[in-house]
């Protein structure tokens, strides 16, 4: 079949959540994705598996994560079926009603979001960590509100992960795959509850994370939808009334000339920021749970007057990994297997890690960068000055936090030396608007002067929602397609 009514690029929050509402609704629909499919036969481990994708070389670099490079900021961007829900850390949390005050069309408020919100939830079947089995960065993080007076600025998140009540850190070799118990979720997916694995970010071991290709993928699948993986769009061309979408090329097109003089406009790095710090005597564990699971929330201007979202950080448990794999294999050079020796006591406690806190945030940047095409290539330009306040406030707050709680944060060196940032929430640059002269699609998500080309995903937010803006992202799909279904298109 080469006709559908409806062709959806990409299968993150926008296209997961639009794809499956629309063949609910009785659209024939087509998912294009650039990545693969994904399990945990496929997840990368080892330091020669398929870690990165290349959008240069996207048919032999189809890998985990999409790295994106540009002056003084680095985008991160999971590439599979599930889009960002791959490498996203869970968190499902609804944005703080002040957000769409200012920015946003009028026709976006929290109260008009809500029962997409709602929608999101039920879905991605949220839920905090139980409290029996808070991490130790948890406890952490509880421990730095008390000490600094922020008790009531503390709060667990909700998680879109499976969790097993009676599972418990005390209990024999806690985190054996073994302990985690299967289920069939209601999209007939087979998958297992969390056993705090820490591999949140490079894809669960058994399958407790509630991704999209669990959920809304599924849903669509079985309502007549068609993914299809390792398929990148290149152009979108108007053709008697409809539009002509080409993939698997890798040239650079202007097939759409009448897009907003806004496209590109108003990019934000949703303000985020990670600080190490060193709790000597604490031990903190970052590899072990979710890899985030709590707030402490600041965003009413409690940051030395900025917005600012505190949060702990996890890291993938790579060192278990790589101590099973020499384990199963020790190398055969006498001096490898001596040096392998020497660090699996190391390896096997978890010592390299086990006193590092990642102090993680998002702030309200000043969402000013701007993205455009240079010779085929994208190019961003974003300026630090009217961002840096509001960085600097995060920088503050992480150490105060940390000194309270016996730790010393580090500041990475990119930042203090040539303010230099990474974000994995990239928002804006194809932002809501009133018109096509402040931004590129309205509120409904349709692009200003193309009926019928709709935009679902994060490009479309904008300004920085200063916390995980992936349950948004998913309530403004939810909120598109309605519309869509409603209206008959």
């Amino acid at each position: 079949m080469t006709d559908f009514d409806a062709i959806v690029i990409g299968s993150g929050f926008g296209g997961a959540v639009t794809a499956c509402r629309l063949a609910e609704g009785g659209y024939t629909v087509l998912v294009l994705e650039r990545g693969r499919r994904w399990d945990p036969s496929t997840f990368p481990r080892a330091a020669n598996d398929p870690w990165v994708w290349d959008d240069a070389a996207p048919l032999t670099r189809n890998g985990w994560f999409d790295f994106r490079v540009f002056p003084h900021m680095t985008v991160v961007q999971g590439a599979g079926v599930g889009g960002g829900s791959l490498v996203y850390a869970n968190i499902s949390v609804e944005a703080k009603p002040k957000t769409f005050d200012t920015g946003w069309p009028a026709e976006i408020t929290l109260a008009e979001l809500q029962p997409y919100y709602a929608m999101v939830g039920t879905m991605l079947d949220v839920k905090r960590v139980p409290e029996t089995q808070w991490p130790e960065r948890t406890r952490l993080m509880k421990d730095a509100a008390d000490n600094t007076g922020r008790s009531s600025r503390f709060q667990p998140l909700e998680l879109a992960v499976s969790f097993d009540d009676q599972w418990t850190y005390s209990q024999t070799d806690p985190h054996a795959i073994a302990k985690s118990k299967t289920f069939t979720n209601a999209q007939g997916q087979q998958q297992g509850t969390c056993v705090h694995l820490g591999n949140c970010d490079i894809g669960c071991d058994v399958r407790a994370r509630n991704t999209l290709d669990l959920n809304y993928l599924p849903r669509a699948e079985k309502h007549g939808a068609e993914v299809r993986a390792l398929h990148q769009v290149t152009t979108i061309t108007p053709e008697a009334g409809a539009y002509r979408v080409a993939f698997n090329r890798i040239d650079v097109h202007q097939t759409l000339p009448n897009l907003s003089a806004s496209l590109g406009v108003g990019w934000s790095s949703n303000g985020d920021f990670l600080t190490p710090a060193i709790h000597p005597l604490r031990p903190v564990n970052p590899t072990r749970g979710p890899t985030i699971t709590a707030a402490i929330d600041l965003l009413d201007g409690a940051a030395s007057g900025q917005d600012v979202f505190i949060e702990d950080g996890g890291l993938p448990d790579l060192a278990s990994g790589l101590l099973g794999r020499l384990t199963a294999a020790p190398p055969a050079d006498p001096t490898a297997r001596l040096i392998v020796e020497t660090l699996r006591p190391l390896l096997a406690a978890n010592l390299l890690t086990e006193h590092v806190m990642p102090w993680f945030a998002q702030s309200r940047d000043a969402g000013d960068g701007v993205f455009t095409l240079k010779n085929g290539r994208l190019s961003l330009a974003w300026d630090v000055t009217k961002s840096k306040p509001t960085i600097d406030a995060v920088v503050q707050m992480h150490h105060e936090l940390a000194n309270a709680t016996g730790g010393m944060a580090l500041t990475p060196l990119p930042w203090s030396v040539a303010h230099d940032l990474i974000t994995p929430h990239p928002l804006g640059g194809c932002r809501m608007g009133k018109t096509a002269a402040d931004g590129v699609v309205a509120h409904n998500g349709e692009v200003f002067g193309y009926p019928n080309v709709f935009v679902a995903d994060g490009a479309i937010v904008p300004k920085a929602l200063g916390l995980n803006p992936s349950k948004t992202i998913g309530a403004l799909a939810e909120r598109i397609a309605a519309l869509i279904v409603a209206d008959g298109r």
